[in-house]
């Protein structure tokens, strides 16, 4: 017999159904009534995605910290140029009755240097307008740049030496020194080695390498058996390195047949590295090696066994040793891997463009100047490379500046040490622009350290 309700079929579902309706109906009107009775606040809406971003860049962030420390930088130097200069420093004994001249004098002086120090080291904008007109050709264009990738290419191996190091929790200062070795066993190589070219080369590169490994390993060795502070250490072996080299060019068989003053034979041409843009920019390839040993550096440290010890080591060592770390091991590879670093970061200053022979002042201060942009990259390898690209164009840029405005080479020493100082004084940046503290805490952690 037909069922003359059709939907009597499921007479317990039609009820629960029509209760739930009802139960639902009555709790939206009750999340309604809370949403608009008085004296409850409303949900707060979510800030917009560019609100978010302005508040975490007014953060002391690392980059904001680093961006803030460069402006910090440039204006204490500006206000050195200004008191260094003494026309325009007279310009202020009458401020009150004529303070535009004191104004315009001062931003013309400081425009202009700074102008000169950007036109030296990134970019020239007369030079471009002269390619385009015909009267200059395109070398001098990328001139600048040319400058800023020759002086930057040594510091690179020098950052990532100390660099490496600071994470393996080693201070090593003695970069200058393994520098100095390898620019001697990469010259030697490079005049007293009849070797074909490209053979030759890559001779002369590993043998600066393999000066600096034998450098590194001494303190190395020294710290993981005998307890020796490597700082002590390796700044006594740059004092040994330094006279060294100093003896060595003037022996027989080393030191220039034609010359009476230190200087040794040059390096012969089948051992210099090829430039880049041809023999009028100095632009060499050591900057491309110096790129590789950046991306080496850091698969070493982030995707390798050997990177995992370094930094377990670096960060606690007792808790390494218990964890089957040999931390003897660590120590002298640490060292060994930062003196070939530093050992390559020497041979490019006589294999590369910036001399062909050895002299006492060969190496200049690139061991000392590599824990500056250590620091500054926050000892992280990329961090390292960009940190070299901005004391490069600093030092390139000075040259032209010194020359066409007259300041000083050594206040890019002094913008250095400020950029240094700065940042690796988080609190002070933070003080003086107000900004908000960052979510992450990485920011106080000790540079020295390294981790």
């Amino acid at each position: 017999m037909s069922d003359p309700n059709p939907q009597s079929g499921s007479p317990d579902k039609e009820p629960a159904s029509e209760a739930q309706a009802a139960q639902t109906a009555l709790g939206n009107t009750e999340q309604a009534e809370s949403a608009t009775a008085p004296g409850r606040p409303a949900p707060e809406p979510k800030p917009a995605l560019g609100r978010l971003f302005l508040d975490n860049l007014w953060a002391a962030n690392t980059f904001t910290v680093t961006l803030l420390s460069l402006v910090l930088a440039i204006v204490v130097g500006a206000v050195l140029m200004i008191i260094s200069d003494p026309d325009v420093l007279a310009t202020y004994s009458y401020i009150t009755s004529r303070p535009s001249d004191a104004l315009n004098s001062s931003w013309t002086l400081v425009s202009e240097a700074y102008a000169n120090l950007f036109k030296g080291s990134i970019f020239d904008p007369e030079a471009f307008s002269g390619w385009l007109n015909g009267t200059n050709g395109w070398e001098a264009v990328l001139a600048p740049i040319s400058e800023t990738l020759t002086y930057s290419a040594p510091l690179v191996f020098t950052g990532l030496s100390v660099a490496l190091a600071f994470r393996g929790g080693l201070f090593n200062i003695g970069a200058q020194g393994q520098a100095t070795i390898g620019v001697i066993f990469a010259a030697l190589a490079g005049f007293l080695l009849p070797l074909p070219p490209g053979l030759h080369l890559l001779v002369a590169v590993l043998a600066g390498a393999l000066g600096g490994a034998i450098w590194g390993f001494i303190p190395g060795i020294l710290k993981a058996r005998a307890g020796a502070h490597e700082v002590i250490n390796t700044i006594m072996l740059n004092y040994v390195a330094t006279y060294f080299l100093t003896w060595l060019i003037v022996q027989n068989g080393v030191q220039d047949p034609n010359r009476t003053d230190a200087i040794s034979k040059a390096v012969d041409s089948s051992a210099q590295l090829p430039r880049l843009l041809g023999d009028n920019l100095r632009v060499h390839a050591g900057i491309l090696l110096a790129v590789l040993a950046t991306w080496a550096v850091a698969w070493l440290l982030n995707r390798s066994t050997l990177g995992f010890e370094l930094r377990a080591v670096g960060a606690n060592p007792d808790a390494a040793r218990t964890a089957g770390i040999s931390v003897t091991r660590t120590y002298i590879l640490i060292m060994v891997f930062a003196g070939i670093l530093a050992g390559l970061g020497g041979s490019n200053m006589v294999l590369g463009s910036t001399a062909s022979a050895l002299t006492p002042l060969v190496v200049a201060q690139i061991g000392f100047d590599g824990i500056l942009v250590a620091l500054l990259g926050r000892v992280k390898p990329w961090g390292v490379l960009l940190a070299a690209l901005l004391f490069g164009a600093l030092q390139a840029g000075g040259n032209r500046m010194q020359s066409y405005s007259g300041i000083s080479l050594e206040l890019v020493t002094v913008l250095q040490a400020l950029i240094v100082i700065f940042i690796a004084a988080p609190a002070l940046v933070k003080a003086i622009f107000q900004l908000r503290a960052a979510r992450a805490a990485r920011l106080q952690t000790s540079l020295a350290k390294g981790w």
